[in-house]
Order: structure tokens, then sequence, then C-alpha cells
């Protein structure tokens, strides 16, 4: 019996200087990564951040090429001694964006601004009086049953009021004007233009990024190749960051849950 509860206790001791051991190894590592980086920060202090040497992008660590949709290709068919070639529309070429690969210029100007107020007011009051001065002789035995004294007369004096105040309010302003470049993706049978683009700007540790998408009309498309936000159907544009700034202004993912779960 003794020794049976000796093994018991002995296997968790064991099993609790191994995960000690891990833990006490990932804390050493995180310290040293930090440790390195704050001295390389302290060397730099008084200097203007290096700039990065001028490379050949495509020998770089990570490059990976583009891939993007692109049209057709088509070869080139002209008569002898013609500027005519097979195929064009128009003599003169257009610069418009109307197949897939192109790209337009977005133009997004949002100025909005909405205020809502609504106040309600709820009254109401309700009283019942109930008596039974006669019934046979019965109200008089009600005494008997009850512990107090009654009257056959107000046996039931019922009474209730309620109010209810409600006053709500919506005031929001947006604005937004941004400029962006999209690429044609796909072409709808009846000739819309399916178009998708995203920028991202990176200052520092935060990064910036812009993203839009919808169909077009190639119609509504401008002389200079752009379009107003406002004539792209099912538009979806995103306006945000991610980086050191904004990981301070969200709450902790510990508050987000406990928001989530917490009824109160």
């Amino acid at each position: 019996m003794t020794t049976a509860r000796t093994l018991r206790t002995s296997a968790p001791a064991r099993t609790g200087r191994r995960f000690g051991g891990a833990h006490v190894a990932v804390l050493g590592l995180a310290l040293a990564l930090g440790a390195c980086n704050a001295g390389e920060r302290i060397a730099n202090i008084g200097k203007a951040p290096d700039l990065s040497p001028i490379d050949n992008p495509t020998q770089t660590e990570g490059y990976k090429p583009v891939s993007m949709p692109m049209p057709p290709v088509r070869t080139d068919s002209r008569a002898p001694n013609s500027l005519w070639k097979a195929g064009a529309r128009a003599f003169f070429d257009d610069q418009r964006a109307k197949q897939v690969g192109d790209i337009l210029t977005v133009k997004v100007t949002i100025n909005d601004r909405a205020q809502i107020n609504n106040r309600t007011n709820r009254s109401r009051t309700n009283s019942e009086k109930i008596g039974l001065d006669g019934f046979f002789g019965v109200e008089n035995q009600l005494g008997k049953v009850l512990a107090e004294p009654i009257d056959p007369g107000s046996l039931v004096d019922l009474g209730s009021s309620t109010s209810n105040v409600g006053q709500g309010g919506v005031q929001r302003t947006e604005a937004v004007a941004i400029s962006i470049a999209a690429v044609v993706t796909q072409i709808l049978p009846n000739g819309n233009l399916v178009i998708n683009g995203r920028q991202e700007m990176r200052v520092n540790y935060e990064v910036r990024e812009i993203l839009v998408a919808g169909v077009v009309r190639p119609e509504d498309i401008a002389g200079d190749n752009s379009i107003p936000h406002d004539k792209i159907a099912e538009a979806r544009i995103a306006y945000g960051g991610r980086g050191q700034i904004s990981d301070v202004q969200q709450p902790r993912y510990g508050t987000q849950v406990m928001d989530i779960l917490l009824p109160f």
C-alpha cells in the first residue's frame, strides 16, 4: 500500500520538472531575443535610420513573382502600308480599362452625416375592486377560513401603475477621400467589369491597408480612366491598418472574451 502511494506521487513530480524546464527554456529564449533587439536600439540612439541598399528585387530572399489575370494574346494583323489593325473597334485607341488585366483608378470620396433622435413616453394606471355582498350566506363563512376579519363588500382590491420612458439618438459623421488603382479581374457576360484593388503603405511599424472591389460598367469609366466609388455595384471598400498602434487601440483578447461571456 505504501509503495503504491509513493509511485503515484512521484510520477507527477517528474512531469512537473520536465514542463518546468521547457518553460524556462522558452522564457530564456524570449529574454535573449528581447535583449538583442534592445541592444540594437540602444546602439542606434542619436543616429538616423539606415536606408536599405538598392538591390535586384528578383534576387532578394522571399521574392515571389506576381501572377495576375491576363487577356488572351492576340497577334496584330495589319495589311501592308495600313494603320488599321484587325479587330480594332475605333481608329484611335481608347486608354480606358476594358479587358482583363487593365488598371483603372477608383476615387473614393465619402462625406456622410446622419443624425437621428427618438423619444417615447408611455404611462398606464389600472384599478380594480371586487365585492361579494351576498352569496347564499357563504360570504359570512370566509372569516372562519381567513386569519383576519373581512368585509364582503371589498373582497378584492387591485391596483397597478406602469410608466416607460425611452430615448435614443444616433449621430454619425464619416469622411474619407482616397484614390486607389484596381485591376480588372473578370469580364461578365453582359460586359460589366469585376475589379479588385489593394494598397499597402508601411510607416515605421504600422501598415495602412486600402481594399476596394466591385462591379463597374465600362461606360461609367471616365476619360482619364477613373471611376467614382458610387458607380461601383456591390462595392466593398475597407480602409484600416495593422501594427503596433492598432494593437494598442484594440482591447486585449481576454477582455473581448469576457465582454462576450459576461451577461452583465
